[in-house]
């Protein structure tokens, strides 16, 4: 059962979120959004993940800025996200991501997070500056890289593109190169976005081989 909620952050800020999956799982995930809202390409990320049995909350983290943003993965829609995504301090975005780990209603070790593109980026934060989660996966998040010294504090594994130009294989080594134990996947000739069946930069065999790898990795952490 999916349904559109209501989140309140810890500063009083309201915000919607979808949210799918059992009410009574016993693991549950914050699935964190593109820079294009939460638009149809998330929720069917999280009806994925709810049916393999998590509770699920994608929140709508451009609430503060501006409600009900769903982008096309157009050049228009690039420019606004970013815009829309200049407008809210990190802070506040980390705040909003706590709210949803806490809607779902379990402790931190059955609680996960993933996110993709800035998504990837805010759950390598959440893992590094919040107690919220007991697991983080990150997909192509390019922020990584300029933050890699923080440290986190609960088990992330990354996913990257080989051929993403946002995000250069030197910064992929320079994330390994400060993290050597972390589990870092590259995936050939996928670029930015290669988890995303409405961009034409989707690359099926990549995205369906880092679900399955995702997948494993909240089984054994979660």
């Amino acid at each position: 059962m999916s349904q559109t909620i209501t989140l309140t952050a810890s500063d009083g800020h309201t915000l919607s979120a979808y949210s799918a999956g059992p009410a009574d799982a016993s693991r549950a995930l914050v699935v964190v959004q593109e820079i294009f809202g939460v638009n149809h390409h998330i929720r069917t990320v999280a009806d994925a993940f709810a049916a393999e049995g998590y509770r699920v909350i994608a929140p709508a983290l451009f609430d503060r800025a501006e409600r009900n943003v769903e982008l096309a993965y157009d050049q228009a829609g690039v420019q606004k996200g970013l815009k829309l995504r200049a407008a809210i301090p990190p802070e506040d975005t980390l705040l909003d991501i706590v709210a949803a780990a806490r809607a779902l209603g379990l402790e931190p070790a059955h609680t996960g997070i993933i996110g993709y593109c800035w998504g990837g980026t805010l759950a390598w934060q959440a893992a590094c500056r919040t107690d919220s989660f007991g697991a983080a996966v990150g997909w192509y998040g390019a922020g990584i890289a300029a933050e890699r010294n923080l440290l986190p504090r609960c088990p992330v594994e990354l996913h990257f593109g080989e051929t993403d130009g946002s995000i250069p294989l030197s910064d992929i080594a320079a994330i390994r190169a400060a993290h050597p134990d972390l589990p870092i996947h590259i995936y050939p000739d996928a670029g930015h976005g290669f988890g995303c069946s409405e961009r034409a930069s989707f690359n099926a065999p990549a995205a369906e081989l880092a679900q399955t790898r995702s997948l494993a990795f909240f089984d054994r952490q979660l």
